[in-house]
């Protein structure tokens, strides 16, 4: 099992899982949900007390991920398997991303 805090203009908004079998479950932090100026991640995921649950990385998630050589790239530098899109993410979306996401691996 893999985790990662998923946090919106710096502030933790929700947890991203991935399990052993490869299916992957998303839910908002309790003080994220109690704050109605705090938005939803993304439309697909509206704020909700269920957890989301996917057999693939939610898409918002994927398309947070680099394409073709751009992948490529950071894959080798990293030693990340280009199947990983999980790996992928953790190594690039905590810092290098567009918008007011950002994904950092729990410990």
């Amino acid at each position: 099992m893999r985790k990662a805090v998923v946090y919106y203009k710096s502030q933790a908004a929700g947890a991203l899982v991935q399990y052993d079998d490869g299916t992957y479950t998303f839910c908002y932090t309790n003080e994220w949900l109690s704050r109605p100026d705090k938005p939803a991640i993304s439309l697909n995921m509206p704020k909700s007390e269920k957890e989301f649950n996917s057999k693939h990385l939610f898409p918002f998630f994927y398309n947070m991920l680099a394409e073709g050589v751009n992948k490529n790239m950071v894959c080798r530098r990293k030693k990340i398997d280009e199947n990983d899109d999980f790996g992928l993410l953790l190594a690039t979306a905590g810092f290098d991303t567009i918008g007011a996401v950002t994904i950092v691996e729990e410990k």
